[in-house]
């Protein structure tokens, strides 16, 4: 919580002009009523855009992650393109890991790889916990620049990787199906495992709180591997450390997201550690998601993503089910169950914001 006080005193709940982007999003992160149901897509900014893929031939991920300029240019496009509600700055759950001292890559079609995966205590010990300034500053500088281009038009969504799917790239050292060395490092080696989180909860609040400071509206906390847990595991091994980071966002009086895949089963306890929030993925039918959760809360989803290799008259039934499910309550965020895929159509994208709006004008 001691990383957090610097954010606190001069953050306030924002009240936009009405009718933008940044207005819709932000009345259902408050639980108002907009004028019409916001959008963004996760992944939107990127692998089904021509241009995305053409900068991607010139430049390696990272190197346009540590770019302001080229994170910037990233995350405009799918406003400018499909006419979002909210960018999400372009960036890794992994940049954090930089400052920490910790070596990884990320591979073209392979993903994150960590050079030294964490084994022993040792290995945990040398993992440093590095001042707020330290963290990712390329990524603060982005925002301030996609602040200025957006004018208060569309939210600007920060993010940051929760401490278990940290906790898995670092044990296993790439991506898993079964993330065998993380658990069983979690079961057997208890005390190793709580180490790390700690190290991993310290480092995001003061990451989340510096992207505050460099003027996001909103926050997400990607726990996307988080699903290969039963509700009591979770709430051994990992809820504390979330709750803890959640606790620290709302000082600040900006919203946040909870998002994780494959969370049927954890909705109470995912609810429970904290967001304003709770991405709902497309394994559980949007209006059952939002009982489990709570109508007090929002929810965010979930539209198959798969849905958008189809043609429109199916997607645009899908959308019609998800907007009746929400039943026009206060709190619906529009989006995937999950990622935007690259064979996506873009003008399908463009074409569901479109509708999305549309059937939803107040």
């Amino acid at each position: 919580m001691e990383a957090m006080q610097h954010y606190t005193a001069t953050s306030t709940a924002k009240t936009p002009p009405p009718h933008t982007g940044v207005a819709r999003f932000l009345d259902a992160c408050y639980h108002r009523q907009p004028d019409a149901t916001p959008v963004w897509f996760m992944r939107q900014a990127g692998r089904c855009l021509a241009e995305y893929r053409a900068l991607r031939q010139k430049y390696d991920m990272l190197t346009m992650v540590k770019t302001p300029e080229l994170s910037t240019e990233v995350t405009l496009m799918p406003v400018k393109t499909f006419g979002v509600d909210a960018a999400i700055i372009y960036s890794d759950i992994l940049t954090p890991l930089e400052a920490m001292g910790v070596s990884f890559e990320i591979r073209h079609e392979v993903g994150p790889l960590i050079h030294h995966p964490i084994r022993n205590q040792q290995d945990v010990e040398n993992i440093r916990i590095p001042n707020g300034p330290e963290i990712a500053p390329y990524m603060m500088q982005a925002i301030q620049m996609v602040r200025r281009e957006v004018e208060g038009k569309q939210a600007v969504i920060g993010f940051a990787g929760a401490p278990f799917t940290m906790a898995c790239y670092l044990i296993e050292g790439r991506p898993s199906r079964d993330y065998r060395n993380a658990k069983a490092m979690m079961y057997s080696q208890p005390e190793l495992w709580h180490a790390l989180m700690e190290k991993l909860t310290t480092v995001t609040q003061s990451y989340l709180g510096e992207q505050v400071q460099a003027g996001v509206d909103a926050v997400q906390l990607f726990d996307s591997w988080v699903g290969a847990l039963s509700p009591s595991v979770y709430e051994r091994y990992v809820q504390p450390y979330v709750r803890r980071i959640f606790d620290s966002v709302k000082q600040t009086g900006i919203p946040a997201i909870h998002f994780g895949t494959g969370t049927s089963a954890l909705l109470e306890s995912m609810t429970a550690a904290g967001g304003d929030i709770i991405g709902l993925d497309s394994h559980v039918e949007l209006d059952e998601g939002w009982e489990r959760v709570g109508f007090e809360h929002g929810v965010q989803g979930n539209l198959d993503s798969i849905l958008l290799l189809t043609e429109w008259p199916v997607i645009e039934s899908a959308m019609r089910d998800v907007l009746k499910r929400a039943a026009n309550r206060p709190g619906h965020i529009f989006n995937l169950g999950h990622g935007v895929l690259p064979p996506t159509n873009p003008d399908l994208l463009r074409q569901l914001v479109e509708a999305v709006h549309a059937e939803t004008q107040r």
